[in-house]
């Protein structure tokens, strides 16, 4: 593997100094880039976009093309685990995503068996180390997973959810089983994120994005104990350097500390926590990630530019920050507007770095 050139989001994440705030954004390569739209023209659907590891490649480097992003992250879908257990992922235009088998009794969940990803999803695996090798050591490539629970949620409901009615159903109503589906998916995502760095993942992101949606005691028992559990098994080293990994629950700010507890290097913060006392709070247990509002990039440069300078001043001087949108970036923003985020982060970033 070449050497790597910048590895400015590797240090930030292990809370080494360096010259300026890293940069990536969440759901980089996407819709709102009209050669990612071409991509997915030419590739026919969105699962055949994520399972052509050339094409997945493609959309993964068109945003470095466009702006000097510190990191590259993979893309792919965080429904692929689910799919590779014979859940049957399809996509209807404008609802997302949704599954031909749903898992409604304990019989269903007896019937999963943990994925071998190697097996089932090497086309994950040849599209990490397509990437890799077509990003020559310029920056470093992300891999990642949804959540145990965020994963069971989309398994449960058959898609996406306003409330989650029938998922919390079965945690509250039958919390063995929904244990039961949690353990079969925590050893899926630990072994699918393991395979995804012996392809060549330099770092790695739990997303999950329905955890803010439980209680408290139900965040602890059903989302936090299985991504505790599977950073524990991650390999933590690889072509003789750490691989960080970064948990991102959305909504959860409440949680930091026990989230920072787990092993995690890195939280990812959503934008309605301040990253100052986010901060105050975990001290240098984790560095962390954010965490402008997606819907600020809709908004003019120059309110982009304030409300950078506004985070990179919450955050205050050292290292350990990388900066971030607090979700994903949107379909219908301005690809102009991200180079400005960008730039604001490059321009105003260097003077809280020693």
């Amino acid at each position: 593997m070449s050497e790597l050139k910048n590895d400015r989001f590797l240090r930030a994440l292990m809370r080494q100094p360096v010259d300026r705030t890293p940069v990536w954004m969440m759901r980089q390569a996407g819709r709102y880039l009209p050669e990612y739209r071409a991509a997915r023209a030419q590739a026919g659907s969105f699962m055949d976009l994520c399972t052509n590891p050339e094409l997945a490649c493609e959309v993964t480097l068109q945003p470095l093309r466009r702006y000097p992003m510190d990191a590259a992250i993979l893309f792919s879908d965080i429904l692929t685990i689910p799919d590779a257990m014979g859940q049957g992922l399809y996509f209807e235009e404008g609802e997302g995503p949704k599954f031909r088998k749903v898992v409604s009794n304990e019989a269903d969940v007896r019937a999963l068996s943990v994925v071998n990803s190697a097996a089932d999803l090497g086309y994950v695996m040849d599209a990490v180390s397509t990437i890799r090798r077509e990003l020559n050591g310029s920056v470093p490539l992300i891999g990642f997973s949804g959540s145990p629970w965020t994963l069971a949620t989309y398994m449960v409901e058959g898609g996406s959810s306003k409330d989650f009615r029938k998922v919390k159903t079965m945690a509250y109503d039958q919390p063995e089983v929904m244990h039961q589906l949690l353990d079969v998916l925590a050893d899926s995502v630990a072994d699918y994120l393991s395979c995804q760095i012996a392809a060549g993942a330099q770092a790695v992101q739990i997303f999950d994005t329905w955890g803010g949606a439980l209680s408290h005691q139900g965040y602890e028992e059903f989302s936090l104990s299985y991504m505790r559990k599977i950073v524990e098994q991650l390999p933590r080293e690889a072509e003789g350097r750490q691989v960080p990994v970064i948990l991102f629950t959305k909504n959860g700010g409440q949680w930091l500390e026990p989230m920072a507890a787990t092993g995690a290097d890195a939280l990812g913060l959503d934008w309605t926590t301040d990253i100052g006392a986010a901060r105050a709070r975990v001290g240098d247990q984790v560095a962390l990630q954010g965490n402008m509002d997606p819907t600020m990039l809709y908004a003019s440069p120059a309110a982009i530019r304030q409300e950078v300078g506004n985070i990179l001043q919450s955050y205050g001087g050292g290292p350990g920050h990388i900066f971030n949108l607090g979700h994903g970036v949107t379909p219908e923003v301005n690809p102009d507007h991200v180079a400005a985020f960008v730039d604001a982060v490059q321009e105003l970033s260097p003077q809280y770095h020693g």
